[in-house]
């Protein structure tokens, strides 16, 4: 049921940010009097979206200065997920290990055919070899359940929309010396301008969070150990917070791929998070395990 419920809430999540894409194109049109620019950044996100989702693994490995890794040099990630692999019936990826003290792991790829997964040095030291399979096994799911797909389609919305509601404002601004009949509304297109970016990075993180669940519950049942991955992010939230990652933009732009926030996030910070709270997946996944608080 969980696994259904978060499915239909990213449906119902993708709905409500076209939703809001349209609201604002139709206040925009029937202040300009025209539509051609909405349908022009709606081709440039979704242009924008198409190459992010193709080049996304060679995009975040970049940000994360990652090498592949050999059999013979990392035995244990290799073992684990060709075990994985096999049991789910797809194709192995490539392995990748960045040089960061900094304890994480993303998976990355538009496809299983295409897909990378990296681990940090510092994931590698700080967890056992049952918490590194949970580990992996959540990092499968990422690419097996094509969320690099929905965090790509999301990422371009949320831009378009920023994107449009800049643009209003910004001819709004120059549209201003007009006649009373024919100037829009500059209240109405500050507002546009403040709360329709909001809208669409809340929503976007949602669509984030809602992804990180379904990867914790699909990944332990892969690996039919929901503990193991339990115990991992635990370590992870002490790993992350004691060695965070520096916020540069290629490392935010790739943040939302990783199993744990990579920077140290406090207070509003971290209500605006792509990662939902550690302490709620953990506890979900001790229901997994059968424990009852």
């Amino acid at each position: 049921m969980h696994r259904h419920y978060n499915g239909l809430k990213t449906a119902v999540l993708f709905g409500a940010i076209w939703a809001v894409l349209l609201l604002i194109g139709a206040l925009l049109s029937a202040s300009f009097r025209s539509s051609a620019f909405l349908l022009l950044f709606v081709v440039i996100g979704l242009a924008t979206s198409a190459y992010g989702y193709w080049n996304s693994a060679r995009i975040a490995l970049r940000a994360m200065r990652a090498r592949p890794v050999s059999e013979a040099e990392q035995p244990a990630m290799h073992r684990i997920v060709r075990e994985l692999s096999t049991r789910a019936h797809q194709p192995m990826p490539q392995l990748y290990v960045s040089p960061t003290m900094a304890p994480n792991a993303f998976a990355t790829g538009r496809n299983p055919e295409n897909a990378a997964v990296c681990c940090t040095e510092g994931i590698l030291q700080l967890l056992d070899e049952r918490e590194l399979r949970g580990v992996l096994g959540h990092e499968l799911m990422h690419v097996y359940n094509r969320d690099i797909l929905t965090s790509s389609v999301a990422g371009a919305l949320a831009g378009v929309i920023t994107s449009i509601a800049q643009f209003g404002v910004f001819f709004g601004a120059a549209a201003g010396g007009g006649r009373d009949e024919e100037r829009p509304n500059p209240l109405a297109l500050l507002l546009l301008s403040l709360m329709a970016p909001l809208a669409a990075t809340v929503i976007q993180l949602a669509i984030s969070r809602t992804r990180e669940y379904d990867a914790d519950e699909d990944g332990s049942k892969l690996t039919s150990d929901p503990l193991a991955l339990a115990s991992a992010l635990r370590k992870l939230e002490l790993g992350t917070r004691q060695l965070p990652l520096p916020p540069e933009r290629e490392l935010v732009n790739a943040s939302h791929m990783m199993i744990a926030n990579p920077f140290r996030g406090q207070g509003v910070a971290r209500l605006f998070s792509t990662h939902p709270p550690m302490a709620e997946r953990i506890a979900r996944l001790e229901a997994l395990a059968g424990y009852r608080r």
